[in-house]
């Protein structure tokens, strides 16, 4: 396995948990997970693109894991999240970097690549729509009705007591590896210790609270001018597949890969078919720029 290192970098105001791999010389890569993940959800591309010559660079996202859970609502507003990635390129001293997401981590790496083009390089989404095309979808009652866990999660409180119950039974369910109707059992320890930090259940649900106001917002930067990338697992139970295609009437240079036998969390239950779909399409930008990526 490769090896990986744990530090903390002060970026954007907040002290974020980084996990890197790879070579430092080697093209810098950011991964951005979703809810309710951390770092952890992206070790099974960890290896792959690393023993691709990659540099990596993967943050447990303000609200989780052991970074910085701020109180308030408003600090996890889009702009902040953005700050996050740009903050922590700046404290690496990265003008530029490819960026891989998933979930609600494809919302903040959508919303860079669109207002910081200057910062990517090249941009990989799995299942998450570019925002515009997420704030239409909710007008229509097919999204509406897979959206029906927001308005869950963003009751005061009571969402934040249902999620710790049973020792997280409700995340368990809803997280990562849900192929089979729940986490992976060997898995499980490693997210309640995640969901357990102080501050984080309500970290986490703050993305939610600051989500739902966004909606109403019109953002005056949608084009996406970075190579982009969208995977999407045509099962997903949370958002549509009729969402993939329409975001790439917002990139320049867009492409779509629909695996039809995938949902969700396909980079967790598909990674021999994810992994190369991510590496290949980074490379393809170091190949066109005329450097090495093995």
């Amino acid at each position: 396995m490769i090896e990986t290192q744990s530090r903390r970098i002060h970026c954007n105001g907040v002290d974020l948990h980084v996990v890197t791999a790879g070579p430092p010389s080697g093209p810098p890569v950011i991964l951005l997970h979703g809810f309710p993940d951390f770092w952890y959800g992206w070790r099974h591309q960890i290896d792959a693109l690393a023993a691709r010559g990659f540099r990596l660079i993967i943050p447990d996202q303000r609200g989780y894991g052991r970074s910085d859970k701020p109180a308030a609502v408003a600090a996890y507003d889009i702009t902040e999240l953005a700050g996050d990635v740009l903050g922590l390129m700046d404290a690496l001293g990265l003008a530029r970097a490819s960026l891989v997401a998933h979930d609600f981590g494809g919302g903040v790496a959508w919303w860079v690549a669109a207002n910081h083009p200057e910062r990517v390089e090249r941009l990989v989404v799995l299942n998450c729509p570019h925002f515009s095309v997420y704030r239409e979808a909710h007008l229509g009652l097919d999204q509406l009705t897979r959206s029906w866990y927001v308005a869950a999660l963003i009751v005061p409180w009571l969402s934040e007591a249902v999620c710790k119950l049973g020792e997280f039974r409700a995340l368990v369910r809803l997280g990562p590896g849900t192929r089979a109707g729940g986490m992976r059992t060997d898995d499980v320890p490693s997210y309640r210790e995640a969901w357990a930090q102080p501050g984080a259940v309500r970290g986490m649900l703050a993305w939610y609270r600051a989500m739902v106001p966004a909606l109403f917002r019109k953002f005056p930067n949608t084009r996406i001018g970075a190579p982009t990338r969208v995977v999407w697992g045509a099962r997903d139970p949370f958002l549509s597949r009729t969402m993939a295609e329409p975001s790439l009437a917002h990139c320049d240079r867009g492409e779509l890969v629909m695996l039809d036998d995938q949902t969700h969390w396909l980079h967790w239950d598909a990674p021999d078919r994810v992994n190369p779909l991510i590496a290949e399409w980074l490379a393809a930008g170091q190949e066109a720029a005329g450097g090495a990526t093995s």
